[in-house]
């Protein structure tokens, strides 16, 4: 009587295994971050887009664009969901954002081009078709920051070894991570917008890197004013998702994983 062996299972790719996790994780985290909170994230990175088109200030030393007046929500909301969630938890849903902005960008663009009889958009197609080498510098400068802000506030925090969920050590890591994160994010953007593309693209208009430094620099400033104003709002918030137990399934199923 003819037996034959037993066939093994060949063992799944370890780039498959690697993305089912991912996938899985990433929509269990998305089921548990609550949505107000996404919501305003994903509406504050493509406000800062869009604003990201027009500079409110600039003299010799010194330019800033309209970015800095809602980029500061963009970093609150990572700061709170990289406290409760983690830093990769927050990197992940800034990608979700910025993916989301393209989608919108694309559309605004459709919509741009589309004739009209109507009436004249002129004005409001310039804005609706925005410029391709802002919407790079922007994702390129938010990702980038996005990352080490996440990095640093995680990093920070556990540091506090005492008191890791005091309202210091809170403060601690959203200030610092803020006005760097905040400072590279302009930093990486003006360079790369008003420095690599805009003096071939615009006729000749331009940023010095003095003003690219200084708008960096003042606009950390200003956000970080925003974040100390606001992070007590952020403080509140973790502490109730803390007590409620908010995401405890992300949490319970990333433990899993070490």
């Amino acid at each position: 009587m003819n037996r034959t062996a037993p066939q093994s299972v060949p063992a799944p790719h370890p780039l498959s295994s690697w993305l089912k996790r991912e996938w899985n994780e990433t929509a269990i985290l998305l089921r548990c971050i609550p949505a107000t909170v996404v919501s305003l994230f994903v509406v504050s990175v493509i406000c800062m887009n869009l604003l990201a088109n027009k500079t409110l200030v600039q003299t010799d030393w010194i330019a800033l664009d309209g970015g800095i007046l809602i980029s500061w929500l963009s970093f609150l909301c990572m700061d709170t969901i990289t406290k409760r969630f983690g830093p990769k938890a927050s990197s992940k849903i800034a990608v979700l954002a910025s993916a989301i902005n393209l989608l919108t960008c694309l559309i605004f663009y459709i919509a741009s081009i589309i004739p009209s009889n109507a009436s004249d958009y002129t004005a409001l197609n310039g804005i609706l078709g925005g410029t391709w080498f802002i919407l790079f510098g922007s994702t390129a400068a938010f990702l980038a920051s996005a990352v080490i802000n996440n990095v640093l506030n995680w990093a920070i925090g556990r540091t506090f070894r005492r008191n890791p969920d005091g309202k210091l050590a809170y403060a601690a890591r959203t200030y610092i991570s803020t006005f760097i994160g905040q400072f590279l994010d302009n930093l990486i953007f003006s360079l790369i917008v008003f420095v690599g593309f805009a003096p071939i693209f615009w006729d000749g208009f331009h940023w010095t890197v003095v003003q690219c430094v200084t708008c960096a620099l003042t606009g950390a400033v200003a956000e970080l004013i925003m974040e100390i104003v606001f992070s007590p709002f952020g403080y509140r918030t973790v502490q109730r998702w803390e007590k409620h137990r908010i995401g405890q399934e992300y949490l319970d199923y990333i433990s899993q994983e070490v």
